[in-house]
């Protein structure tokens, strides 16, 4: 039987203070991941972007802006030190590691993309710094009359997809609100108007359901992130893409990202206008997984689901998706 590998990659919440610093401390590919983060990022964050993920504060470091690229980073350095720990050459395309697959969640796309040989790494920081930096503007440009952020995400604990519809159809009344993530049985984000968030945490309780505000600068994978997909958009035309070297889960199709163009697009055109879509449309990670595990385990394929730096976020979403595969993190060496 044929050992593959399946790789997880996080997405913006998994960042805190510290977070990279044991794969900093003890490998010289890590450093040279984050070092070389600094040097093409310059002064741009305000601060080196080593010195934010390791020292912080947490204030800068969990603002949109700085917590992409961030994540990417980190994600990315641990991804290295791994292939150098399974014997695969550095910057290795993940397929040449027994990788027959990745995904991520959100940001993580950006990650995946990158760990299948889609762009490399000074490209991929380059693109989740733009889409950070895009992402805070059209958040910060949608405020409340008396300036508090005008837009919010909330947490719909206990959800089903058609119970977070309903919420949304209920509380919308005439503004923006609907659903920007299913992450797994019972847990759906829904986005939007900041007074379309307040009624749908009301009418969540009326529907039995648990709701809960998240601490985001906005309203993430709704129509109101459209500047920023417009940006997005006009920086991936730019951004040199290669096929990738292995299935790459969309979250915008919940299954893999178009490897023939059978769309009547190129791969290469296909993958841009996904994570255009991304910013506006909702993140199917639940679906991802599940497609995942069908493609990893048909045949003679047997899988060993890894979860990249930061955090076990993903490890912990894949407990209440299917409990009977198991994700190895790698938080720290």
């Amino acid at each position: 039987m044929t050992i593959s590998r399946v790789m997880l990659c996080p997405g913006q919440g998994a960042q805190v203070v510290g977070m990279g610093r044991a794969w900093h401390a003890a490998s010289d590919v890590a450093r040279r991941f984050f070092e070389r983060a600094d040097r093409a990022l310059g002064s741009r964050l305000g601060a080196p972007l080593s010195q934010l993920c390791l020292e912080g504060p947490a204030e800068r470091l969990n603002q949109t802006d700085v917590s992409q690229p961030a994540i990417y980073v980190c994600s990315v350095a641990c991804w290295q030190c791994l292939l150098a720990d399974w014997g695969a050459a550095p910057d290795a395309a993940a397929s040449e590691a027994g990788v027959v697959a990745t995904a991520g969640l959100s940001l993580g796309e950006y990650t995946a993309l990158h760990l299948a040989g889609a762009f490399g790494f000074e490209e991929g920081l380059e693109l989740v710094t733009l889409r950070g930096r895009a992402m805070q503007d059209a958040a910060d440009a949608i405020q409340a009359a008396d300036g508090s952020p005008g837009s919010g995400m909330v947490a719909l604990i206990g959800a089903t997809e058609a119970q977070a519809l309903e919420v949304c159809d209920r509380s919308r009344e005439g503004e923006v609100l609907v659903c920007a993530n299913f992450n797994a049985p019972g847990q759906v984000v829904i986005s939007g108007s900041i007074g379309a968030c307040r009624r749908a945490a009301a009418v969540a309780v009326e529907l039995g359901l648990r709701a809960a505000a998240l601490p985001v600068a906005g309203a993430f994978h709704s129509p109101l992130m459209r500047p920023a997909a417009d940006r997005l958009s006009e920086a991936l035309k730019k951004t040199t893409m290669r096929v990738p070297r292995c299935a790459v889960a969309s979250n915008v199709t919940g299954a893999g990202h178009e490897t023939m163009g059978a769309s009547g697009r190129t791969v290469e055109d296909s993958i841009r206008l996904r994570l255009v879509e991304q910013l506006t449309m909702p993140v199917r990670w639940e679906q991802n997984c599940r497609w995942l595990a069908g493609l990893c385990g048909a045949g003679s394929v047997a899988a060993v689901w890894h979860e990249v730096a930061p955090g076990k976020t993903l490890a912990g979403l894949m407990r209440r998706i299917d409990k009977g595969i198991k994700v190895e993190t790698h938080d720290e060496p």
